[in-house]
């Protein structure tokens, strides 16, 4: 085992396949990779002094408040930790003092909640003060006055030191967003002793539960008719600095709640020795931890994975002869000259993914397709990119064959899915997943569905069987988008951005990745735990395309365009406090807070406004992490920093058990957010619009986005008349914007395909019917919500998606050159 600030040959392999630069050793000692760093950080004493309260307000109709302060510090400790209660006294004294070990690299906040304590109901929270430990100075011993209410003078007084800690620093690994700890494994062990005499023994049960922990609660039963038996170690994955215990219960007492001594604290257990923690005639009790190894199953970073540099260089191999073609250029196109160029397409059901058929064969025809390097879907556009990357070669082949089956069906009667075969299939496929260790929701049904309509019986189809569609470049790289969201949060108060693609699943915001086929395992503080199968595509369709998550913010959203009318009611009461003494200001601190609970009528009527009728759970690769000190200094966490949450690290994602996963359309119906990743480089978007309503706004809320986040983004300047009847494309180079792509904007609309049915072809008076593509009318068949087309209505919605590709193709080889022209001048 490596010592503590030592780098483990095993992490450099890992680091190397995961694709983040090489490591090499600064002059500081670190060691490091491009973005990702494994360093020695020291651990310091935090010592709190809760000492009084003054001008509590009384919470009880007939007694004055029974205080009590509840402590708790997640990054340092699993427990919470609480004062007495001191009762009827609005100016209660405590003097208790407690104790922490906190790591220097991460950011620590503190909560300090009071609470009136009541022995028939609930006890009473009043309010929470959020104190950012980075506030203090090492050697100091402040008490702080925090005013937690002017009007009544209501404060809370505590004491805080910051002490440097006996012992070695301890081994991080940071990429500056995300922190992974040093995690022990702790095996226990019960060996029955020999008896003198064979005689039947009773069962004996022992519970152990180390809070905190990956594993938390294990039982080991040892059997009725050995002699001498031994049990197989019960294992337990920790943090080592969290200032873990190992609760045992004995045979004999009764089963937890509070689990029965012996208890030992782990951090006093030396590594890889084999202790005695009870004993006695019948059985001995032994523990033994081991330093796991310093390396990581997932990729922390916010570069590209090696997989997609790579395919990127294979890539260039079909585009740059394409470009040189299409624009009809005399000499071949070097690397620095050749564009990044994307197709981004919206979501929108059946219809989205009937058109983007017909989109991608007008851009084949034009021989465009070859351009691209990226495809990105979401909602009904993954059920078409899904299907088509079964074949490692679809890009290079007529599309007829994938349109025909398609079609196929489109058109069959969806009766079928619901029969009593297919309810006992989905039953059997649901049980499957329940047995894999995966929280199973009305959304895998829905994608159990999904596969009945769009397939012939049961497809095994996965994620990561589509890298034989990119291995050697031959098709853009596939990028699937969702967001995950919280319970209690509208999604515009909350919601990340989550990329899927062959290679890996991933959040840009915190720069963590995992591989395709460990998407679903079950992970803590970045190694992998247990590896659950992949799930077949068909599941992460119906996670794609979830429409059962909305809620009633979003459908009011849907009607009047904005959820502020309804923010008193579900937005938490978060106000900025004054403290005493003023410390001095650090750059990366965070303002104490005064957090106060809503009433009873507020916090039901949220619930009604924010609940969500379904959502689709996965294990949360995240888990066990902590958040960097410095994290909100990041560049690449200030990016993508849009929720009412970021600056309370305690409560993002990595604190939560599961990713709860959405359709990117409960925010903005785009899966743009890839492409505008700095290291993706895109250079021109094919926007290709299949929303229903107005084409538009996903358009314009993408820009309103991207300006509040400081994204590169071509501004979208439409009159008044275009926005009233829109043209079939767009042009927006960017050329105000330094930077940003440029951007040609397909709205799906039936223009001038109604009098041609090819470009520059006139319709004859017996083709004219064919030209009338009803899309959005209260008659037309292309709802969001239809699952059935009738042959002419499908092939009809082909043929128009195509017509407007073919007849805007002066304006595409325009941003192609325009791209080409911005590359060689920046070389220049």
């Amino acid at each position: 085992m490596e010592q503590d600030g030592c780098l483990s040959q095993e992490l450099i392999t890992q680091t190397s396949q995961l694709g983040d630069g090489t490591m090499q050793l600064n002059p500081d000692g670190e060691q490091c990779t491009s973005l990702t760093k494994i360093e020695s950080s020291l651990c310091y004493l935090l010592t709190i002094r809760v000492i009084r309260a003054r001008n509590i307000h009384q919470a009880d109709v007939l007694s004055q408040t029974d205080c009590y302060v509840s402590l708790w510090l997640p990054t340092a400790s699993t427990v919470k930790f609480q004062t007495k209660a001191i009762k009827n006294c609005k100016d209660p004294v405590w003097n208790e003092t407690f104790y922490f070990r906190i790591q220097s690299r991460v950011k620590n906040v503190l909560e300090l909640a009071l609470y009136d304590k009541d022995i028939v109901t609930q006890d009473d929270h009043l309010f929470t003060v959020y104190f950012d430990i980075a506030k203090l100075s090492l050697g100091e011993e402040v008490f702080m006055h925090f005013k937690c209410d002017s009007q009544r003078q209501e404060e809370l007084e505590v004491g805080f030191a910051l002490d440097n800690i006996s012992g070695p620093p301890e081994t991080i690994i940071t990429n500056g967003v995300l922190v992974s700890r040093k995690i022990c494994c702790l095996e226990v062990q019960v060996v029955e002793k020999k008896k003198k005499e064979k005689k039947s023994l009773s069962k004996k049960e022992f519970f152990f539960k180390v809070q905190g922990s990956y594993e938390g609660t294990q039982d080991i039963t040892l059997g009725s008719d050995l002699v001498f038996s031994s049990s197989s170690p019960a294992k337990f994955h920790y943090a080592r600095y969290k200032q873990p215990t190992l609760d045992v219960m004995l045979p004999g007492k009764k089963r937890p709640p509070s689990l029965c001594s012996p208890n030992m604290e782990l951090h006093s257990i030396p590594s890889g020795e084999k202790m005695v923690l009870a004993e006695d005639k019948g059985f001995g009790l032994y523990v033994k931890a081991e330093d796991c190894p310093d390396y990581l199953d997932v990729r922390l970073g916010f570069d590209l994975c090696m997989q997609e540099q790579d395919f990127l260089r294979k890539r260039q191999n079909y585009v740059a002869p394409a470009l040189k073609k299409v624009l009809q250029l005399e000499h071949d196109l070097l690397d620095h000259e050749t564009p990044v160029v994307a197709i981004m397409t919206t979501g929108g059901g059946m219809r989205s993914l009937t058109a983007l058929y017909g989109s991608l064969q007008g851009l084949r025809k034009l021989n465009v397709l070859d351009c691209a390097t990226y495809l990105t879907g979401l909602s009904g556009t993954t059920w078409t990119m899904s299907n088509l990357y079964r074949d490692a070669d679809w890009s290079q082949k007529d599309l007829d064959k994938q349109i025909s089956e398609a079609r196929k069906h489109m058109t069959k009667c969806k009766i079928n899915s619901l029969s009593l075969e297919y309810l006992k299939y989905y039953k059997k496929q649901l049980c499957q997943r329940k047995r894999e260790g995966r929280k199973t929701s009305f959304i895998d049904l829905w994608g159990l569905v999904l596969e009945s309509l769009l397939h012939d019986g049961k497809d095994n189809h996965r994620l990561s069987d589509q890298q034989r569609a990119v291995d050697c470049g031959q098709n853009p790289l596939p990028i699937y988008t969702a967001v995950n969201v919280k319970n209690n949060y509208s999604t515009l108060d909350f919601k990340e951005w989550v990329e899927f693609t062959p290679y890996e699943v991933g959040l840009q915001k915190y720069g963590v990745f995992v591989r395709a086929e460990d998407f679903g395992s079950e992970f803590f503080m970045g190694r992998l735990m247990k590896k659950v199968p992949e799930s077949r595509i068909c599941f992460l369709e119906g996670m794609w395309s979830s429409l059962f998550s909305l809620n009633v913010l979003y459908i009011w959203n849907l009607s009047h365009s904005s959820e502020d009318f309804w923010h008193r009611w579900t937005r938490d009461q978060i106000d900025n406090i004054e403290e005493e003494p003023l410390l001095p200001l650090k750059l990366h601190e965070l303002q104490t807070r005064l957090f106060t609970p809503a009433g009873p009528l507020s916090s039901a009527l949220r619930s009604v406004l924010t609940d969500r009728l379904c959502i689709a759970q996965e294990h949360n690769f995240l888990k066990g992490f902590q958040i960097h000190n410095d994290y909100l200094e990041n560049t690449h966490f200030r990016r993508w920093k849009d929720t009412v949450l970021d600056t309370f690290p305690n409560q993002l994602t990595q604190s939560d058990e599961f990713l709860s996963l959405v359709d990117t359309g409960f925010f903005i119906n785009t899966s743009i957010m890839p492409l505008l990743k700095p290291e993706r480089k895109v250079d021109v978007i094919l926007h290709l619009n299949y929303s229903a309503g107005s084409q538009i706004q996903a358009l314009d809320q993408t820009c309103k986005y991207c300006s509040e986040q400081g994204i590169l983004f071509p501004r979208v300047d439409l009159s008044e008349e275009d926005r009233k009847k829109l043209k079939e494309c767009y042009l927006f180079d960017g050329g105000e914007t330094p930077g940003a792509p440029v951007l040609l904007f397909f709205p799906l609309i039936n223009d001038t395909f109604q009098k041609y049915k090819a470009p520059g072809q006139k319709r004859s008076e017996s083709e004219m019917e064919d030209g009338k593509v009803d899309l959005y009318g209260c008659c037309s068949p292309y709802s969001t919500y239809s699952i059935q087309y009738t042959e002419k209505a499908y092939d009809r919605l082909v043929q128009l998606a195509e017509y407007n590709i073919l007849n805007n193709k002066d304006l595409i080889l325009q941003a192609l050159r325009t791209a080409v022209a911005r590359k060689r001048q920046l070389k220049k």
